[in-house]
């Protein structure tokens, strides 16, 4: 055999091999994760109950329902409409593992962009997964998008145009479901996700609903709670009583010019109480350095470390780090505290529930002791 051929033969197999690995990586990241939820589990749905035009697709996220039998508030916890955005997730299902509901009802979606958790986004480097060590034994966990598979929606449009109110966006924000809202159950695939959670929140009466998100250190929302102005009081109350227990949070009022958003959408065209929590999530940023799945966890970064330093940039990092036991803590405490809020404002509706763990807890214990 000429040494050409061989050296062809070579090329071939090796491009073989990666194409399988590739593959092989490619199919993982389609698989879901098993999500343990405790017995007070009342009803397990997804959002084609909502919008049949979902049926079958990869939009079609998990609904779990806990209900108390006894009447009170209903409560809408979304994880996962970035899904690169672990935090929201991951403290999605800290209460989904973990809860005991007495009153009322908590309707939680733990991946609302499910979609996202196929894919990751190109051009960042990112891990596919990453792993908790739990009581159990290790955990692992998609990477996701912080948008919608192209696959599921494709092309982008150079200008994404917001229906209803015409607000022109980068194209790439078309499959950001948190642009998407109110929806429409014929437009496009990130629509019909954002119409069918608009139906849920219609439709099951939902009193209190909490989007859980997270960004780079950089940005101007980190460690904030933002409200519609209705709800104005319950989340100043909110952040009062979570100074108290020295967690620091912001107050932002839902802009009104800023289309598509939850906390606009949902509190503008039904009756819940919308709000909107962020963390600080060094993988996140634009400064961050190596980038691999124990910045995901343990969210420890030299460069934000140098900047926090030198005073580089106006930035929240802690120089500890910013662990994901610390961000899902934030998020659980931040829920109690809008939860306790709600109470003392309502009259006749109350929510009431066990067995959550504290920020403290978690931060102690690591977030893998609250993971089945």
């Amino acid at each position: 055999m000429k040494k050409n051929h061989i050296i062809a033969l070579l090329i071939i197999a090796v491009v073989l091999i990666l194409d399988s690995i590739a593959g092989i990586e490619f199919r993982e990241m389609k698989i879901q994760e098993k999500i343990h939820p405790t017995k007070t589990l009342t009803k397990e749905s997804s959002l084609s109950e909502y919008c049949t035009n979902l049926q079958g697709k990869s939009g079609d996220a998990k609904i779990y329902f806990f209900d108390s039998g006894n009447l009170g508030a209903t409560v809408l916890v979304l994880g996962g409409t970035h899904p690169n955005e672990t935090a929201g997730f991951i403290s999605a299902l800290v209460l989904i593992e973990n809860m005991d509901i007495k009153q009322g009802r908590f309707i939680i979606i733990p991946q609302a962009c499910s979609s996202g958790f196929t894919c990751t986004d190109p051009m960042e480097g990112t891990p596919q997964s990453f792993t908790i060590e739990t009581n159990s034994g290790p955990r692992k966990f998609r990477f996701g998008s912080r948008v919608s598979n192209p696959l599921d929606q494709w092309p982008d449009p150079l200008v994404y145009s917001h229906y209803p109110s015409g607000q022109q966006l980068s194209g790439f924000e078309t499959r950001n479901l948190n642009r998407s809202y109110p929806g429409r159950s014929n437009g496009s695939f990130t629509e019909t996700v954002g119409f069918a959670i608009m139906e849920l929140i219609r439709l099951e009466k939902v009193d209190v609903a909490i989007d859980l998100h997270e960004a780079s250190p950089e940005a101007p929302i980190i460690n904030a709670i933002i409200v519609h102005e209705k709800c104005r009081e319950i989340g100043a109350s909110a952040v009062l009583n979570l100074e108290f227990e020295d967690l620091q949070y912001a107050l932002e009022i839902s802009p009104k010019k800023f289309r598509g958003l939850s906390h606009r959408e949902w509190g503008d065209a039904t009756d819940v109480y919308p709000f909107l929590m962020e963390t600080s999530n060094p993988i996140q940023g634009r400064l961050r350095g190596k980038t691999n799945s124990i910045l995901i966890t343990d969210g420890l970064d030299d460069q934000y470390e140098r900047a926090v330093r030198t005073k580089s940039f106006r930035i929240s990092y802690e120089l500890a780090g910013e662990p994901l036991s610390l961000r899902v803590g934030r998020h659980i405490q931040g829920i109690k505290a809008i939860l306790d809020s709600y109470n003392e404002y309502s009259n006749d509706k109350k929510i009431v529930y066990e067995n959550i763990p504290s920020y403290d807890d978690l931060v102690e214990n690591g977030v893998g002791s609250y993971l089945r």
